[in-house]
């Protein structure tokens, strides 16, 4: 009918044709693939278009030659401009305005992100070093050997519940090398409105994703950008994703300490910044060579109006072993305010000094 069906995907800032986006050897298996634009601009692509909080993390992250430190200062508008490019089909690497092709439903989107000058200028060549060496998408890489693995039951959703419930963790650890259901499964129980099963949930989450990540990265790579997108869209329930993330870092952090910076920007939010903190601490108590750099952006958070906040920032300090903190940590011993804590399997209510007198213990 004369009308154009397919188009070539083209940069939003200059108009200029973009080649496919490509998969970084230097990043960790299951990211998104990512790309460059002659005019400066950088874009990662979400495939299912359910992910753009996370591809937009991708794409600012690239653009600053894997800096996580320099990307979370930046600022939209004041550092970087974004946009965002609909029904994108990687596959073809072709939009697709209709939507739909060859019965497939296109909704991969690709984000451009166009930083400042002044910081293109530091991270540019770095950006296409990275990208000279990666390795295009539609390119397959070599099979492996297949390593049979001993198949156990599928756990049914009523056996996984049962069991995190109970904290058996020795039956989900047995079956996540096999069950391809159980991380769904268990991420489902976040949504719990019970906090207890909210908390032990995102634990046996963290646990199962440390035993998958050994052979499938990927999945839980997957599993935590849903995870930040649910936190980052207003729209979407985020009831468990905080407590899910910190436990998935916090059991396999040479895979996904990555991930950490993100949390930051939520300590502005006052109405997340508890969650936050307690997320960040989940991390520490076993890395605290994380974090240990970050101490002194946490000491503020100790005089927060909210009881929830300075405890989380007392036993964040505490687990960094921040002796620096010790006169600070000192002036909340006598402080009655009451919080919900994880620990143990349990949620109990603990007050500010107790907390404050076990992180001096840990100096």
């Amino acid at each position: 009918m004369g009308r154009e069906v397919f188009k070539r995907p083209t940069c939003p800032f200059c108009g200029l044709l973009v080649e496919p986006p490509r998969e970084l050897t230097t990043r960790r298996q299951g990211e998104m693939p990512v790309g460059s634009c002659s005019c400066g601009a950088v874009y990662a692509c979400d495939e299912s278009g359910r992910n753009v909080g996370a591809a937009q993390i991708e794409a600012i992250v690239f653009g600053c030659n894997m800096d996580w430190d320099l990307a979370w200062n930046l600022l939209p508008e004041e550092d970087y401009r974004l946009e965002i490019v609909d029904c994108y089909d990687y596959q073809t690497h072709l939009i697709i305005p209709g939507g739909f092709y060859q019965s497939r439903r296109i909704a991969g989107v690709l984000v451009f992100v166009r930083l400042h000058d002044d910081v293109l200028e530091v991270t540019a060549e770095g950006v296409q070093n990275r990208l000279h060496k990666a390795e295009k998408i539609a390119e397959k890489a070599p099979k492996q050997a297949h390593i049979p693995i001993e198949k156990t039951r599928s756990l049914s959703k009523k056996d996984v519940e049962g069991h995190v419930l109970a904290l058996r963790m020795d039956p989900l650890l047995a079956a996540a090398p096999t069950d391809r259901k159980i991380l769904r499964t268990l991420q489902r129980l976040l949504y719990s409105g019970d906090d207890t099963l909210r908390h032990r949930a995102a634990e046996a989450l963290g646990r199962v994703s440390a035993v998958v990540g050994d052979t499938n990265p990927g999945a839980v790579s997957k599993i935590l950008q849903g995870l930040f997108y649910a936190i980052t869209d207003t729209a979407a329930s985020s009831w468990g994703a905080f407590e899910a993330v910190g436990e998935i870092i916090r059991h396999k952090p040479e895979l996904y300490a990555g991930y950490l910076p993100q949390l930051f920007a939520f300590l502005g939010d006052t109405t997340r910044r508890a969650v936050t903190l307690e997320t960040i601490a989940t991390v520490a108590e076993v890395r605290p060579d994380l974090l240990r750099k970050h101490t002194y952006h946490f000491l503020a958070f100790l005089e927060d109006p909210e009881p929830a906040v300075r405890g989380q920032a007392v036993r964040l300090l505490g687990f960094l072993q921040a002796a620096e903190m010790r006169q600070d940590l000192e002036k909340l011993l006598k402080d009655p305010e009451e919080l919900r804590v994880y620990r143990e399997g349990d949620v109990v209510r603990l007050s500010v000094g107790r907390l404050a007198r076990e992180a001096l213990d840990r100096l």
